[in-house]
């Protein structure tokens, strides 16, 4: 029986190249010396998960003599969160281990990753258990609420809202501000108005409630709306407070109104409420985004004044800025000041400073800068994306998977799109057999290929005639996900 695309790929070719690899791979995973001590579990068992074939993952997991305890499975399901079947497969090994018991943050986190695939018939099952063992929360079920939403299952959010109760855990404030932040952060603010009308008076409203709308019409955009919000809250005596505020100001500046958000700012100044570096984050991004560059430098300048310290979110914002309007050197002065006072960049500034180095084609520049920026913060997936695309397009494969090489030496488990940015550059390189390889990893990882991925990929095997190849890669991808609305 053909178990991998491997296997059928060798046929047309590739053995000795891919044989080696899994022979390789076979010697890391099958040693029969037990490691009696092992210093790091976690880096260990991240090690064995990314290089040992699915089949052979229990086995070599209790082979290496591993112990787990509740903090290393939570490490290790965060490092895999987007690899959700890979991390169900090792949820399940550790939870039969002995001595040892899943914690309710290990069952949070396997649920997240398995609805981020949506696996949602494996997802009621951990429901279930956790029911079981009288360990489910409020929290559990907003976990289940956020992700429905983000993948626009509406129903099915206000359906896990209303069966808390069949479950033991009766829905309270907190959940209910949950479903709706849910929904206005998937762009259905219209649905969740309708539910705030319908259930303000079973739950009493606070300013986060309020908050939480003002933020999901500010987003549709509805400015007259988001006012009508801001009125409501004030009439039925909730004052508004910090967020509310920021909330606000970010409305007006995604609104074009920035000097009107300057305004609010300047009355926070004169009462009880002090704007944070958040909002004077806001506005400085807002500047930048206007071209108003010497407005951002003041604004910057006068939170300093009224004794605001910046953090990385605001100097992130002015480097944007100075980014925008190509002053590329101010950007790294900004970055020297930041490292004068002892402030780390992130992985947000890189990416502001690659993305403008890219979008002005100086693409030596951005790998130099992204060799230096990983010295001192670790690159997201949006860096490690932005990366393997320029070299992907810019017919350099070879730098494209040395990014992707050290992304793996850094144990950093890609996402649906790092993995299609690299499948399209060998699909325009013809690099098939390459390509079929890291779609299965892809899938093997619980992670569902995009259609046009997928259709690149199609028209080069039909067009080799491996029709063989594509239907294995195809009933693989049918089988990946299923979707059925469980309790």
């Amino acid at each position: 029986m053909i178990k991998s695309v491997v296997d059928m790929l060798k046929i047309n070719g590739c053995q000795k190249k891919l044989s080696l690899g899994w022979n390789v791979l076979a010697r890391m995973c099958s040693s029969s010396e037990t490691i009696k001590e092992i210093a790091d579990p976690t880096k260990k068992i991240c090690e064995l998960m990314i290089s040992c074939p699915k089949l052979g993952l229990d086995t070599s997991l209790s082979e290496n003599g591993i112990r787990v305890s509740p903090a290393v499975v939570e490490n290790v399901l965060r490092r895999f969160e987007n690899a959700g079947m890979l991390a169900y497969q090792f949820f399940e090994w550790a939870g039969k281990q002995r001595n040892y018991e899943h914690s309710v943050r290990a069952y949070h986190t396997m649920i997240e990753s398995l609805a981020k695939i949506r696996q949602y018939q494996i997802m009621w099952d951990l429901v279930n258990t956790m029911r079981s063992m009288k360990i489910l929360n409020v929290e559990t079920f907003c976990i289940i609420m956020r992700k429905y939403a983000r993948s626009q299952k509406v129903e099915e959010a206000v359906y896990t809202f209303n069966i808390m109760e069949k479950y033991d855990v009766p829905p309270n404030l907190a959940a209910f501000n949950s479903l709706l932040s849910a929904l206005c952060k998937s762009k259905n603010v219209v649905k969740a108005q309708e539910i705030f009308d319908g259930m303000k008076d079973r739950f009493i409203p606070d300013s986060k409630t309020y908050s939480i709308l003002l933020e999901g019409w500010g987003k549709s955009p509805n400015l007259p709306k988001a006012r009508d919000i801001f009125r409501e809250m004030v009439d039925m005596g909730c004052n508004p407070d910090i967020v509310t505020y920021g909330i606000m100001v970010d409305i007006l500046c995604k609104a074009g109104r920035v000097d009107e958000a300057v305004g609010i700012v300047k009355e926070m100044d004169s009462s009880f409420c002090k704007p944070t570096s958040f909002i004077y984050s806001v506005l400085v991004h807002t500047y930048g985004i206007e071209n108003r560059i010497e407005d951002a430098v003041d604004m910057f300048l006068d939170m300093e004044r009224n004794g605001i310290e910046a953090d990385v979110a605001v100097y992130n914002a002015l480097i944007g800025a100075f980014c925008k309007v190509n002053k590329l050197k101010n950007a790294y002065r900004v970055l020297n000041e930041m490292d004068c006072k002892g402030i780390r960049p992130n992985s947000r500034t890189c990416n502001i400073i690659l993305n403008s180095l890219i979008s002005c084609g100086d693409t030596d520049e951005a790998y130099r800068v992204f060799r230096r920026m990983i010295k001192v913060c670790d690159p997201d997936a949006d860096t490690y994306t932005m990366m393997i695309k320029m070299f992907c397009e810019n017919d350099e494969l070879e730098m494209a998977l040395k990014v992707w090489k050290y992304m793996r030496l850094k144990q950093f488990v890609p996402g649906m799109h790092t993995f299609s940015v690299l499948i399209n550059g060998l699909c325009k390189k013809g690099n098939v057999s390459k390509a079929c390889v890291l779609l299965e990893e892809m899938m093997e990882k619980g992670i569902r290929p995009s259609s046009v991925t997928f259709g690149k990929l199609k028209q080069l095997l039909i067009k080799e005639g491996r029709e063989d190849v594509l239907e294995f890669l195809r009933e693989k991808m049918n089988l990946l996900v299923k979707e059925p609305l469980c309790d």
